[in-house]
């Protein structure tokens, strides 16, 4: 009798199982992001917010997270790219209301906490801008698959910087990368319309 329960119970988790791919399936796919069906994991990290309180990989938990890797000093592709969130933001949080953007500074030196909070609010109230040392941040950049470097001397150096933007599903792992789209011998920022497009999908999926 108690092989024959488990025999049964087996046999519903299959039919269950099964039934759930075909579901997963049937659904539409990203079209332009690097998505991954298993998501990756994420090491601990404690990183501090634009308030000054401490933000760890707890933070991500119950989160869809759009993480962003750039500076305050940045020309040209972190102030579109933030823009490009904003105008999308809200059809973000109607796809899944527990949407955040991060923002993690690759310039902890010149981007103090008080010149974070007021360059992220210019773009959203609700976007989180993140520093700490680079101890910290090089190893986090690399766990996310970004990459950055810091090149020249004195006050005038210089920040390069992936420009994808890494999606963080609601179990803290790694769901997707969205990667901007180039040009002959330029980098332009990632297509918005593309990216909400995909990630409607990606959370639909999950």
């Amino acid at each position: 009798m108690k092989h024959t329960y488990i025999y049964v119970i087996g046999f519903i988790a299959a039919i269950l199982g099964a039934w759930f791919f075909q579901k997963a399936t049937q659904l539409p796919q990203p079209e332009h992001a690097l998505y991954y069906q298993h998501a990756r994991d994420i090491k601990p990290f404690e990183l501090i917010d634009h308030n000054g309180d401490p933000f760890t990989k707890a933070k991500l938990k119950g989160k869809w997270s759009l993480v962003f890797f750039g500076y305050t000093s940045c020309p040209d592709v972190c102030p579109t790219t933030l823009q490009n969130l904003g105008y999308i933001y809200d059809e973000l949080k109607v796809a899944a209301h527990n949407s955040q953007i991060l923002l993690v500074s690759v310039d902890p030196q010149r981007d103090t906490q008080e010149k974070l909070s007021q360059y992220i609010a210019y773009f959203n109230a609700e976007f989180i801008a993140l520093r700490a040392g680079h101890d910290v941040l090089f190893p986090f950049a690399r766990n996310l698959g970004l990459m950055y470097a810091i090149s020249g001397e004195g006050e005038g150096y210089l920040v390069d910087h992936s420009a994808s933007l890494v999606l963080i599903n609601p179990e803290g792992k790694i769901a997707a990368i969205f990667k901007p789209e180039q040009e002959v011998g330029k980098v332009v920022s990632i297509d918005s319309d593309k990216l909400l497009s995909d990630y409607q999908k990606i959370v639909a999926l999950y």
